[in-house]
This record gives C-alpha cells, sequence and structure tokens, in this order.
C-alpha cells in the first residue's frame, strides 16, 4: 500500500468492495469477516494459566478477566491487516454500529496494536453520501458498549458452561443450556402444557340467508333475550365465564327448522360506526422477522441472511435496530413516493413521527428502510436482486413508504334482525365493513398470527341498504356446531413477538437463538409451528426444579435491562458480573446454585405420566411408553414405542390406550429365496422398513417356548482361540413407494439383488451400476455418479440410456438439471473466480471452482451468505489440502515417532464356489412358515427387550 493511504476496516468483504468504490484511492478497504478473537478453548490455554483461566477461559477470581485468542482460522486475516498497517497513516474502524460491531472494532483494536491516530467510523447504509458523510464524522470507541458486549459474552459463558454439564448428565449428552436458549424453549413447552391441559367445549349456533334487494348471511346471536355462547365465553378447562344461552345439535337443529318455517324476519336494528386505522411504524429487526415469517414464509434465520445480503449490497439501512425512527431524508422520500404513486391525499399535512420503545439509544439510529435519499422501488431492482432479496426488499419498502401515509377511514354496518320462531324470539345479526378512505392500505397491510376460535370472527361482507321495519325473507337456515380450540402453537414470528415484549434477548440474536432451539432437539417444525419434543420437557423440568430463577422471564429481561445499563454506563462491568456469579444480598449467584443443587432424580425428571397405568419416559433412543399391569405389579413394567412424528399434546390418555392395544408386528415372512434356500423376511427397522435373508432353520433345532428363538448349543472356544463372528445377512432397504404390508417376495429378491449391473462403458470397459443411496437413486461408473430420475429407474434403466446420461456434462449448461447451482455469489476476494453453492452426493458445498468445503450438518444452503462462504473457504485454504489416506505423517523435529506396526491387510477374498441352485418345495416353505409362527409367539418379548434396551 503506497505511503499516506487510510486504513479502513469492515466487518464484511461485500460491504469492502462497495465502501472502496466510494472512498477512492486515498483509502485502504479490507475486511476482518467478523469477529477475528474470542474466549479461548481449554486446549489453546498454556499451563501457567489453566489454574485461573482453566474452566471457562475466565478469571472469576480476578475481575472477570476474559483470556482472548485469535481463532486459528483468522490468523490469515490478521497478517494482512498488520501488513497493510505498517504503511498506513491513520486507521478507522468501521464496523457494524451496534454494540457487536463496536466490541469487534476493540478486538481489532487490541490485536493490531496501531501506532497511528484510531478513530471511529460508523453509518447505518452504505451509499455514496452516507459513506462520505461517515468519514467526516468519526468519534472515539465507545468502551461502555465493547463493556456490555464482553458482559454479555462472559455471561453466556458462565451461564451455558455451569449449566450445561448438568443436564448431560441428567437428560442427555450434547444438550445446551443458555440465558435466552433456555427461556425460549420454556416459552414453547409452556404453551404445549397449555394445550395439553386444554378441555375442548363444544356449543352449537345457526346461520341463515337474509334476503332484501340481495342475499347476505346472518348468526343468531341471542334467542328470548339470552346472549348465544361464543367460543370466547368459555376458559380452557372447558368451563362457561359467564351466564350464557347452550344450544346442543338437536336444540340447534329445531330452531333452525323454525326460522325456515317463519320465513321472514324484521329489521330492529340499524347501527353503523365510524372508524380509522393508521400505519404500523416502519421495520424494525424483529418486526421484520415476524413480517417476513407471516408473508414471505421465511425463518427468523432466513431473513436476517437476506437482509444482511440487501445491506452489504447497499439497497437497505442496517438491519440489526431497535429503532423505529426515520431521518428527515428517508421522510421525505416516503412522502414524495406515496404522492407519486397513490395521489395528494395519499400521506397526511404533517410527517408521521414514530418513538422507539428500546431503552438503549445508543444501539440504532434508524428502522430498517430503503437506503438513500430517493427510495429505489421494487420494480426498478428486481433484475439486480434474487428472488429472496427482491421479496424481502419489496416488503421493506411497501411498510417504509406506508409508515408515512394517511390514515384509512371505514364505516361497519351491523344489522339486527328478529324472527318468531315457533314462539322463540330468535334474533340474528350481520356486519359488513365499507372503507371510505384506504390511505395507507393501498401500500400494505400487516399480516395477522393465527387466532384461536377464527369462527367467533364476523366475516365482512357487502350489505344491502335495510332500514328499521323492513321485512327480509330468511331461507336456508342451518345449524352450526362449533368446538372452542388451545392457544395456537408458537411459530417463529409468535415466538420472537413473545420475546421481544417479554424483553428478553436481542432481536439480532431471535434468529440464532431459534435456531439453536431446533438444532438441539427442542423443538420441531411442523409447518410454520414449533412442536417441542419430550425431551424439551425434561430439559425445562430440570431447570424449573433446580434453576428457576435463571430462567425466569422476568429475571432474563432484567439482564437484558442491565446489559444496557452498562452499554449506557450507568452500571460498572466487574461489579455486575460479581454479583450475578457469587450473588448479593438480593439474589442468589449462579455459583451458589450449582455448588447446591442436591440430588437430581434424573428418571423422575424424564417422566411425564399420562394415565394411573401408563407413563411417559424419554430415553437415550427417544420417547417411550411404559405400562405397568396392575393385576402384577411385581412384574417389569411393558415398553411400548411412541411414534417420532406425534406431538407432545396428541399423546392423550385414549391415544396412549390405543399405542398400548396395538398389536406388535413381528417379521414377515416373504418366502424362500429359489437361488440359495434362504429364508426372506421383511422388517420395519430403526432407519425404516428393509428385507432380509435368514438362514433357514433345519428341522431337528430346537425352539424356546418362551421367546420363540432358536436354540444353539455351540461347543465353548478353547481359550486364546480367534472369536468367529457370524457373517452379516444380506439387506436391502424398501423404496419410498413400497410398504411393509404389500411388498412381495419377487420384490424382496430385486431389492436384495443391488447394486444392479446395467452393463460395461464400451470405451473404457468400466461396469455400470444402478442403486439406491442416501440422496436418492443414481448410477455409478467408477467414482463417476449420475442422479437417476426416479426408483424404478435403478431397475429398468437400459446400458444405451445410462451411456447417454454419462454423454451429458455432469453441472452447467446442457446438464440434467436446470441449474447446478443452489445459489451464486461474487467472486471470491483470493480466487477472483464466482462462488457457488452445489448439491453433491454428499450434500450441498460451497465450491469457488477451486476449493470444495461441505455445508455443515444442520445448516441449510439458503443461510449461507457471501460472508459465510467466502470465510468457509479461507478457513478451508487455511488448513491445507487433506493429507493422502495411507500417507504417514511428518514426524515434529526432535521428537521421532514411535514405530506403530503395520497395519495387517485383510485377506483377499476367494470366490465362493458355486452351489446348484436349491429348489425351493412346497413343503420348505411350510416348514419356513411354521417355524416363523413359532417365532411369532415371542415378538412382543422382544420388542420389550429392543426398548428395554433403548432406555439402558
Amino acid at each position: 500500500m503506497a505511503e499516506g493511504k487510510k486504513l479502513v476496516i469492515v466487518e464484511s468483504p461485500t460491504k469492502m468492495r462497495s465502501i472502496q468504490g466510494y472512498l477512492g484511492d486515498g483509502y485502504e478497504v479490507l475486511s476482518s469477516v467478523g469477529h477475528i478473537r474470542d474466549l479461548a478453548d481449554k486446549k489453546d490455554i498454556p499451563a501457567s494459566d489453566k489454574q485461573a483461566y482453566g474452566k471457562y477461559s475466565i478469571d472469576v477470581d480476578n475481575d472477570f478477566d476474559p483470556y482472548y485468542v485469535v481463532s486459528d482460522r483468522k490468523t490469515k486475516t490478521v497478517a494482512e491487516l498488520k501488513r497493510a498497517l505498517k504503511t498506513a497513516d491513520e486507521l478507522l474502524l468501521a464496523t457494524d454500529e451496534d454494540r457487536e460491531g463496536e466490541a469487534i472494532a476493540w478486538h481489532l483494536l487490541e490485536t493490531l496494536k496501531p501506532k497511528v491516530p484510531v478513530k471511529r467510523m460508523v453509518f447505518h447504509e452504505i451509499t455514496k453520501d452516507a459513506i462520505q458523510a461517515a468519514i467526516g464524522n468519526t468519534r472515539e470507541l465507545d468502551t461502555d458498549l465493547v463493556d456490555a458486549q464482553e458482559t454479555r459474552r462472559i455471561l453466556d459463558r458462565l451461564y451455558g458452561w455451569d449449566v450445561s454439564p448438568v443436564l448431560w448428565y441428567k437428560v442427555k449428552t450434547g444438550l445446551s443450556a443458555g440465558r435466552v436458549q433456555s427461556a425460549a424453549t420454556r416459552m414453547i413447552v409452556e404453551r404445549e402444557r397449555e394445550r395439553m391441559a386444554f378441555v375442548s367445549a363444544e356449543y352449537w349456533d345457526v346461520e341463515a340467508v337474509a334476503t332484501s334487494s340481495a342475499g347476505f348471511t346472518v348468526r343468531l346471536v341471542r334467542v328470548d333475550g339470552g346472549q348465544l355462547a361464543r367460543g370466547t365465553d368459555f376458559d380452557d378447562t372447558g368451563a362457561l365465564k359467564k351466564a350464557v344461552v347452550i344450544l346442543d345439535e338437536k336444540k340447534a337443529a329445531a330452531l333452525a327448522l323454525a326460522v325456515d318455517s317463519a320465513g321472514s324476519g324484521t329489521v330492529t336494528k340499524v347501527e353503523a360506526k365510524p372508524g380509522t386505522r393508521s400505519p404500523y411504524a416502519p421495520f424494525t429487526t424483529s418486526t421484520m422477522q415476524q413480517e417476513a415469517g407471516r408473508k414471505l414464509s421465511m425463518s427468523a434465520k432466513q431473513a436476517m441472511s437476506v437482509a444482511q445480503r440487501l445491506y452489504e449490497k447497499g439497497y437497505i439501512t442496517y438491519m440489526r435496530t431497535d429503532s423505529v425512527a426515520l431521518s428527515t431524508q428517508a421522510v421525505q422520500a416516503a412522502r414524495s413516493q406515496a404522492v407519486a404513486l397513490y395521489g395528494d391525499t395519499a400521506v397526511p399535512l404533517k410527517p408521521r413521527v414514530y418513538k422507539s420503545k428500546s431503552k438503549n439509544a445508543q444501539e440504532a439510529h434508524e428502522a430498517i428502510r430503503p437506503s438513500g435519499e430517493n427510495f429505489r422501488t421494487p420494480k426498478s431492482v428486481a433484475s439486480e436482486l434474487d428472488r429472496e432479496e427482491h421479496r424481502l426488499y419489496d416488503l421493506i419498502w411497501k411498510r417504509t413508504v406506508a409508515s408515512q401515509m394517511a390514515d384509512a377511514k371505514y364505516e361497519t354496518t351491523t344489522v339486527t334482525i328478529a324472527v318468531d320462531a315457533a314462539g322463540q324470539k330468535a334474533e340474528f345479526t350481520a356486519s359488513g365493513t365499507v372503507y371510505t378512505f384506504r390511505g395507507f392500505l393501498d401500500a400494505y397491510e400487516e399480516g395477522r398470527d393465527e387466532k384461536r376460535n377464527s369462527q367467533d370472527r364476523s366475516d365482512d361482507q357487502s350489505l344491502p341498504a335495510v332500514a328499521v321495519g323492513d321485512e327480509l325473507a330468511m331461507s336456508d337456515a342451518e345449524a352450526k356446531g362449533h368446538r372452542t380450540t388451545p392457544k395456537p402453537r408458537f411459530t417463529e414470528a409468535s415466538l420472537v413477538k413473545a420475546l421481544e415484549e417479554h424483553g428478553i434477548g436481542r432481536p439480532s440474536t431471535f434468529a440464532s437463538i431459534i435456531g439453536t432451539v431446533i438444532d438441539r432437539g427442542y423443538a420441531t417444525k411442523r409447518g410454520q409451528a414449533l412442536v417441542p419434543t419430550w425431551l424439551a420437557f425434561s430439559v425445562v423440568r430440570l431447570l424449573e426444579e433446580h434453576f428457576a430463577h435463571l430462567i425466569d422471564y422476568d429475571f432474563t429481561a432484567s439482564l437484558e435491562d442491565d446489559l444496557d445499563a452498562i452499554a449506557r454506563g450507568e452500571q460498572k462491568r466487574v461489579e455486575w458480573l460479581r454479583s450475578f456469579y457469587f450473588g448479593s444480598d438480593s439474589h442468589v449467584g449462579l455459583r451458589q446454585v450449582v455448588d447446591n443443587l442436591g440430588e437430581i432424580d434424573a428418571r423422575a425428571l424424564n417422566s411425564t405420566p399420562i394415565t394411573e397405568n401408563a407413563t411417559l419416559r424419554f430415553g437415550k433412543y427417544g420417547p417411550y411408553l411404559e405400562v405397568a399391569d396392575p393385576a402384577a405389579p411385581d412384574e417389569k413394567p411393558r415398553i411400548v414405542n411412541v411414534p417420532e412424528d406425534l406431538a407432545p399434546d396428541e399423546l392423550t390418555a385414549e391415544k396412549a390406550q390405543e399405542l398400548i392395544d396395538a398389536p406388535v408386528a413381528g417379521d414377515r415372512v416373504l418366502g424362500v429365496n429359489p437361488e440359495n434356500g434362504k429364508i426372506v423376511v421383511v422388517k420395519d427397522g430403526r432407519f425404516g422398513p428393509y428385507v432380509q435373508e435368514n438362514d433357514p432353520v433345519s428341522d431337528d433345532a430346537e425352539v424356546d417356548e418362551t421367546t420363540g428363538e432358536v436354540v444353539e448349543e455351540k461347543p465353548k472356544p478353547k481359550r486364546g482361540a480367534k472369536k468367529e463372528t457370524a457373517p452379516k445377512p444380506r439387506t436391502g432397504s424398501l423404496f419410498r413407494s413400497m410398504s411393509v404390508d404389500t411388498i412381495d417376495l419377487d420384490t424382496a429378491l430385486q431389492l436384495l439383488s443391488l447394486p444392479r449391473v446395467v452393463g460395461a462403458d464400451p470405451e473404457t470397459g468400466d461396469e455400470i451400476t444402478a442403486q439406491n443411496g442416501r440422496y436418492g437413486p443414481y448410477l455409478k461408473k467408477g467414482t463417476d455418479s449420475r442422479s437417476l430420475d426416479s426408483e424404478s429407474q435403478i431397475f429398468d434403466v437400459t446400458l444405451e440410456k445410462a451411456l447417454e446420461i454419462y454423454a451429458q456434462p455432469k453441472y452447467g449448461a446442457g446438464s440434467r438439471r436446470a441449474s447446478s447451482a443452489l445459489a451464486e455469489f461474487e467472486a471470491d476476494p483470493v480466487s477472483n473466480k464466482p462462488i457457488r453453492i452445489r448439491d453433491g452426493r454428499f450434500g450441498a458445498y460451497v465450491t469457488d471452482g477451486e476449493t470444495n468445503v461441505t455445508i455443515p450438518r444442520g445448516q441449510k444452503p439458503e443461510d449461507i451468505t457471501f460472508e459465510i462462504a467466502v470465510q468457509m473457504l479461507a478457513d478451508k485454504r487455511a488448513k491445507g489440502p487433506a493429507p493422502k489416506r495411507g500417507a504417514a505423517k511428518k514426524a515434529p523435529a526432535k521428537k521421532p515417532a514411535a514405530k506403530k506396526p503395520a497395519a495387517k491387510k485383510p485377506a483377499a477374498k476367494k470366490p465362493a464356489a458355486k452351489k446348484a441352485p436349491a429348489k425351493a418345495s412346497a413343503t420348505d416353505v411350510e416348514k419356513a412358515a411354521a417355524r416363523s409362527a413359532a417365532a411369532k409367539k415371542a415378538a412382543a418379548t422382544r420388542a420389550a427387550n429392543a426398548a428395554k434396551r433403548r432406555t439402558e
């Protein structure tokens, strides 16, 4: 870098290129690619510091001093930054403007140790004007924001590393607990508990058609002056909350018949009420995640990933913000665009001003909005963005423009009609809403979360003009039955809303929190709903019983308030951490709780009574029912498997009994393989249904009367003799289109014969086989594999067709799929080649044409941003090429490695001599079936034994 240039460090490579273009030759812009250092792992702490820092990488007895290290994957980045800094005359730290970005800037400062002037440069949008304005308005590093972020990091390490091991020992290994993660899991579990305890109530009403100049639907609301029951009149136990009239099916049907017989009704009241609706504030991080979930079906993580790309490309302002405020320029841009699109009346006389609820004014300056002083319309940028980016930009643009538009005005009319129904006075009503001025609704209307008892909401409809005293024809009366419904499960959008309402966590972290809850197996997604697992029930029960205050919603929210107070300089980091960890006069510290846990009954934690005799337990391999026999209390309880896709609230007493009473399915004998005389059976295993060949049982074999299994008296092996292992039976997985109940012997033999040899490539001589794999059916020729379109092709594909498939390019134009890339990004800053996400045989991977990196398990291709992709490639390069299989490792200098005995090569298998195929007679099949029937007597015992092993 030439003498006299200023070094600007940003977080993202995408921002790096955009900002370099705005600043010109006098600056060099480089990227840190996120954090460059973090708390050390235990293995990275030298022996001299182990005693002080060994447990948490934090010296809790010395003002909670953290032990930071530069991560292995960032050593190259740090080296590049240091080289650039040597010839710079000024350092500008231009990381994000929130406390996370402030902490990254501080870590850069601590690591690079610059000897030139250092300034903090902040901006909330990546436009030329914003960047140039930021250069002229630099500031000092905000140490209060850094303290707040450092406190959060230390707090989360202490919390997680003290509480998580308790979960490993008492529930299941590999689990984790976290300050916000555990509170979110508790919310999901508590909602499911409410659904489990919910008692549905039934109520009936009558709907009919009233006709004046036009027909419209009316609903019965009162009978003889008494108000008819609605869903909102019942509590969650099914009891009424107030005195109302309840109709059963018989009474409702009789009343409907009487209304039809009456034939007409009289209008007794016409009531019209005007109303207004105001637009919603511009997006914050939280509200953007909620709306992206409701309207675009995006997960919180996906919404944040797409928003990150839009921000880095310069289309929107910073997407991590609690503020709903807009700058003067943004307000003017929104108003001007509203007038241009919807007319002069679309905006009020005065601009709208929204106030932020955030207590921490330093977190962000503006709401999420289109960048610049003149907003680009979604149509104008459609060709520049991918589909997801365009959808989210369109949502942000609409919300921003609508926020400055005029109120919507409407009028709601309610008509009441009285009918003499066989001596009973039945009153019906209908409502209709007409917007007299749509205002902001021309641009945008916010989505809604699912509501309970939706049948209670009156459907808006157009009502004809009627007056009091008018006679209306009544027809098509029909009795309608309804049942109350429990609260809906949380979706990602509604969970984000609940967390924000409780003041738990930061909106910028909600996406990662929900991702962790799902990745840890605490919840699964059923459509958009988050369904808790029985594992989550066990975890939450342990935390409630032994760490109650740590998952108390008010306490968790107060932690967030305290972090904000530290960010504002109102509290001191060390004092606060000391109080949290060691305790104070007002509360017990984390250390005291962990040191005084006492006995924890793991069996009780993992148990939920379902009926008097059946208890749901969570074992090593998942949930199961333990069923005790009241008539034989001393006998071991019976084990009954619980389907994995059965939600906790669906495991009612009735469903449990259904599972208990279900017959135990044993292995079904399909017949005898005529080529080798072996018995072919179909099984339903842990990883799905499959067929298997078993050796035939000799006629004189002894069968255990209790278990139905063959008893073989084998001579005991001599001491020191090598233990013989029986060869594994041949198996074949069923295709997705096949069923355990319908598969026949011929199909089973086809499955057992796989992989099928299609033929040989006439040019190379390589054998081509067709087979089924983890990712579907495919062809294989040496190491080259190609996907097939369907499972049936495994048996049907010809050599000619296979050669035609191999003649096509595997990827790119002309390949068998429209595009080999799942996603495409800009060029990698190192290789200068475009980055793509592709789908390979072993899963999706990131590549720049030179380096390939498999996307980690649990992470979806759509979650990979350009920044993440660049980092993954950089990490892979830093590791260097993978060692060749079998290559010897270099011994470290001065420490020659001890020689290891050479691994014995497995003896080459000799081809078995072919036997003449044993022709199976009808008698053979009958004997096999008879022996199978004897074995079926023990099916229940085997199932119980297998289930028991799951709990060990």
